[in-house]
């Protein structure tokens, strides 16, 4: 059997394809693992996973990395015991210089499924985690047990007199940490930029969460949207959809109608959808593997587009087409915004999160956000592999109804791939070229 590299796994032989496998949106694995296909490599995505962040903290020069949030836990370790875990700081994770990832997990039943399911960490390297918030008069105690803990990792790899990156903090453990004289910094910056540039294995599981984001959005189109079903229900059927096809969680549906497009309410109610209305649907779900889709179409119910709304959906796409253009390798943050027009963003020098481009991955928002606010003037550097949602909204005052879209998107050597297939409204864009970029072609759309 030919050898192969643990770290860089085996490589594809695509002299016939000839392209990377990954970068393309229709060469889509199966979820499922076979003997006769080399499809993901998990062992290959949590090596590499491990390289980028050590590479980082040496850039950063850190003893050590202890992080809280579940998705820098999960992107250490490999770890994953539910979404409840994320936020609530009851389990963390060190990363020593020149060491193995310990985990600290929940004890009881919860450290005991973590000695089954994660071998490649090793029992010695599996701890229980002293939990402090909540506990009421304990919590300077038991913060000050949850140090001792880190501390230990530290001491064992002689990196506790160095600078220790921590990526989020609460008062008392931040007053433990000071108290036991670990020396903290910043190690947010460290972890975002591993975070942002994608393992060719991350980008093949972004790829599948875009494939089921992508059927549940024709489903929404083309049997489920007629008038008299509700937001909330369009909502339903979506999460019931997505989490039949091998998502981990529904993260949040956004479905918005008629009125409720302008100005756009970002939350599903249980209005009655009529015939005329206007759909907004924003799909944020976490796929296999934990990496996430986050996408929106607009869609017309029962009726022709109106011109005004034609017009309204081609700004947005033209908008939208125009930054996703910069979406290469050498372009900046500042590259794509100035493609936007002026929004909110300008006017009070803050992100709208309505039309902007962000990074995602292992959770919603990761990495970089590019905003009218402060990209122009800070503006940060494109790179290969990373992948980026980008939205833009066409949302002017007096408007009956109006238009969102979003696309999900891998930078490539050779420019952006755009992994998000569902077809836009035809009506709307057949025959269309927006600006100097072209897409009508991508979606097999007849040319005037």
């Amino acid at each position: 059997m030919k050898p192969v590299d643990p770290s860089k796994g085996y490589q594809l032989d695509t002299s016939f394809i000839q392209e990377q496998h990954h970068t393309n949106p229709r060469r889509l694995y199966s979820q499922t693992g076979a003997d006769w296909q080399y499809r993901v490599d998990h062992e290959r995505l949590r090596r590499q996973r491990l390289e980028r962040i050590r590479a980082e903290m040496e850039a950063d020069d850190l003893g050590a990395l202890v992080v809280f949030q579940g998705a820098n836990v999960r992107y250490i370790t490999g770890s994953y015991q539910g979404n409840w875990k994320y936020n609530i700081n009851i389990r963390y994770a060190v990363l020593p210089r020149g060491g193995d990832p310990v985990l600290f997990e929940t004890a009881g039943s919860d450290m005991r499924n973590a000695f089954l399911d994660l071998p490649w960490l090793g029992e010695e390297n599996i701890r229980p985690a002293m939990t402090w918030q909540w506990a009421e008069g304990a919590v300077g105690e038991m913060a000050d047990k949850m140090v001792a803990t880190v501390k230990q990792v530290l001491v064992d790899n002689g990196v506790q007199n160095e600078k220790i990156g921590v990526d989020q903090l609460d008062m008392p453990a931040l007053h433990a940490m000071e108290k036991a004289g670990i020396k903290i910094v910043n190690g947010w910056p460290a972890m975002s930029r591993a975070r942002v540039v994608k393992t060719i294995d991350e980008i093949e599981h972004l790829k599948m969460s875009s494939s089921i984001g992508d059927a549940a959005m024709w489903h929404v189109k083309h049997e489920w949207l007629k008038p008299g079903i509700t937001e909330r229900q369009i909502e339903a059927k979506v999460h019931d959809f997505m989490l039949s096809r091998g998502c981990e969680i529904i993260y949040d549906i956004i479905v918005a109608s008629g009125g409720n497009t302008s100005p756009y309410r970002r939350w599903a109610t249980d209005k009655l959808i009529q015939q005329g209305d206007l759909l907004i649907v924003d799909i944020n779900a976490v796929g296999p593997g934990g990496y996430f889709i986050d996408y929106v179409r607009t869609f017309k119910c029962g009726s022709k587009m109106t011109q005004q709304e034609i017009d309204l959906y081609r700004e947005t796409y033209d908008s939208m087409y125009a930054g996703l253009e910069n979406l290469k390798p050498g372009k900046t943050s500042a590259d794509v915004v100035s493609k936007f027009p002026e929004y909110d963003d300008d006017k009070f020098g803050t992100v709208t999160l309505q039309q902007f481009a962000h990074s995602i991955g292992i959770t919603l928002y990761e990495g970089m956000w590019m905003s009218r606010a402060y990209s122009l003037k800070y503006p940060a550097e494109i790179k290969e592999n990373m992948y980026f949602a980008i939205e833009t909204f066409a949302g002017h005052a007096g408007l009956p109804q109006t238009c969102r879209l979003e696309e999900n998107v891998l930078v490539t050597k050779d420019g952006p791939s755009v992994f998000t297939k569902m077809e836009h409204m035809e009506e709307a864009v057949a025959g269309y070229r927006p600006g100097e970029f072209h897409h009508a072609e991508i979606f097999g759309y007849p040319q005037k």
